[in-house]
């Protein structure tokens, strides 16, 4: 009921079709009640006799037959007034869920599953339709029908109606029984299903790394295994329905049966008529027919629910990188960076960084070197906001990032990584991809920066070529040219290049290297580096070990003092 309140609330833009279609299920509704009465006034027109019987039954079927065109018009109505209202919400919360994903910081991501979020987007949201679209307007189609059916079988006869209530405890009871099991059971339903599209969604990223190690069998069977727990978890929640279903058709059957027992004695004494029978038992098994439903809505509304509350748990979860209210833009700056006092770790039993102090000038090249977990590309991360440091700041042009706008903090920045990611795309839209409204011309004059001109105009189709999804049509060191091509079109004054050139062959990292000096010139540029080899030229270079600076110098200084970074250089020229 919560979730399904909140739902509603939350569509409060289509009020207007959930009224009119509400509005249409009462119309649709009340003149289903039609059928009985008029069934009742035939037989009662049999069993009285009447010189008119022709004429009457002729009004009758007439009236009955506009009360089954007006119950059509209304019941087709409602539905698609429904559906419009509800499809259009999950519209609007698949945006809303995924704009919020977007909003998340790395940390968030670290800890989710891409398919099972994946699966909320895509498949828990449409769940919302199930609940504004078909429970609440059954859930309202059987209250009205309850209370209206109700009120006219006392209008036939009390006595029969307080006898035929004598069951409806006994069905409300079975009803709340399988409420309260049924509905834990769909949560972890819809758990294990987010598991198992997060399995999948793993297993075909990383179908190259299966087929190399000859981890099929073990691959399948572990969806093997996540398939069966689905099922067994849908199975267990249709056992509640399988169960209770029958069971309250019994109860009905046996109340139905209670009232014509003691009907037939009515008639008997002479208190009631055939006629008032025959109605009262068709208007009784429309009464009984609510409280079955219930049965079948909240198994419904459990599954939906479910789903829905996947969704929400995400809408609602804080990201613990937020901008702050009131949130200023930054402008386009000159580039100084500084980090003040700051440590930072990704759980707290392991430090990463403490009480770390750098300062980069604008338009200085610095590089970050070091052993592999001394914190590197984590500064990186630092200065482009993906995380908040525990302690301390990132400064950038004098101003705490934290109170600017991660919009206009990440338009001062461009970053390469050495993951390069690709969309499903031609090479054109992936390089433009930063900047939508670069020319043509500034689009190829990027990528001859990058020195990846060449080898696109190669491709079948050049710049218009699909590259496929993470562009696995291209090679290793195309895809980051690519990249990198991209990151010199946005033009931003902070430069960040984490490994950028980790994939490619020495020839075009030198050739890529020297364009990278070139547009380096212009901006400040961090580099997070692997290779000593290429920042020879950097006009600063930190040394990190364990959580923080061993040493700073040019290539020249740090060779000269003979410390870490001299010892790494010689390692490496090994």
């Amino acid at each position: 009921m919560e979730t399904s309140l909140r739902i509603f609330r939350e569509a409060k833009k289509y009020w207007i079709h959930l009224i009119a279609a509400l509005l249409s299920l009462i119309v649709s509704t009340a003149a289903g009640f039609y059928t009985p009465w008029a069934l009742r006034e035939l037989t009662k027109l049999a069993t009285e006799g009447t010189a008119d019987f022709g004429k009457e039954a002729l009004r009758i079927g007439l009236f009955l037959l506009f009360a089954t065109a007006l119950q059509a018009a209304g019941s087709s109505a409602s539905g698609y007034l429904n559906h419009y209202a509800a499809l259009h919400y999950v519209a609007d919360l698949r945006t809303r869920l995924y704009g919020k994903l977007q909003r998340m910081s790395l940390k968030y991501f670290h800890k989710s599953r891409t398919g099972d979020l994946t699966g909320r987007v895509v498949i828990d949201a449409l769940d919302a339709e199930v609940l504004l679209a078909h429970v609440i307007p059954d859930f309202v189609t059987n209250i009205l029908t309850f209370l209206g059916v109700g009120a006219l079988l006392f209008t036939i006869n009390w006595r029969l109606s307080i006898v035929s209530l004598i069951t409806v405890p006994i069905l409300v009871w079975i009803t709340i029984w399988q409420s309260n099991h049924v509905s834990p059971v769909w949560k972890e339903n819809s758990r294990i299903r987010g598991e198992l599209a997060g399995t999948v969604q793993d297993n075909l990223s990383g179908i190259k790394e299966i087929q190399i190690f000859n981890q099929q069998k073990q691959e399948e069977l572990k969806v093997t295994e996540l398939a069966k727990k689905h099922s067994m978890a849908y199975l267990r929640a249709s056992f509640f329905f399988e169960t209770t279903y029958p069971l309250l058709s019994f109860v009905t059957a046996l109340g139905t049966v209670i009232v014509i027992v003691y009907g037939g004695h009515l008639i008997s004494v002479g208190t009631v008529s055939i006629a008032d029978i025959v109605g009262f038992v068709m208007y009784l098994s429309m009464f009984y027919g609510p409280v079955k439903n219930f049965s079948s809505l909240v198994e419904k509304a459990g599954e939906a629910a479910a789903g829905c509350r996947r969704v929400f748990e995400v809408i609602d979860e804080v990201s613990d990188v937020k901008e702050v209210e009131q949130a200023r833009e930054l402008p386009r700056v000159k580039g100084e960076i500084q980090l003040k006092n700051l440590s930072f770790s990704y759980n707290e039993e392991i430090p990463i960084l403490e009480n770390v102090d750098l300062t980069i000038k604008p338009g200085q090249t610095v590089a970050l070197v070091g052993a592999t977990g001394v914190g590197k590309s984590t500064i990186a991360n630092l200065v482009n906001r993906f995380y908040d440091p525990q302690k301390g700041a990132v400064l950038v042009d004098g101003v705490d990032i934290r109170d600017v706008t991660l919009e206009s903090l990440r338009d001062n920045i461009s970053m390469v990584l050495q993951d390069t990611f690709l969309f499903h795309g031609t090479v054109y839209e992936n390089i433009a991809y930063g900047w939508k409204e670069a020319t043509r011309e500034q689009v190829i004059a990027a990528a001859e920066a990058a020195n990846a001109h060449s080898f696109i105009k190669e491709l079948e189709q050049g710049y218009e070529t699909e590259i496929g999804e993470r562009g696995i049509r291209l090679s290793g060191g195309q895809k980051q040219r690519i990249s990198i091509a991209r990151a010199i079109l946005r033009n931003s004054p902070i430069l960040i290049l984490d490994e950028a050139t980790s994939a490619l062959d020495t020839k075009t990292e030198q050739e890529i290297q020297e364009a990278l000096d070139e547009v380096s010139k212009e901006r400040t540029t961090l580099v997070v580096a692997h290779r000593l080899s290429t920042i020879r030229n950097a006009d600063q270079i930190v040394v990190l070990e364990g959580t923080g600076i061993a040493e700073t110098g040019t290539h020249e200084e740090l060779i000269a003092r003979g410390g870490l970074y001299a010892r790494l250089h010689e390692a490496s020229k090994n």
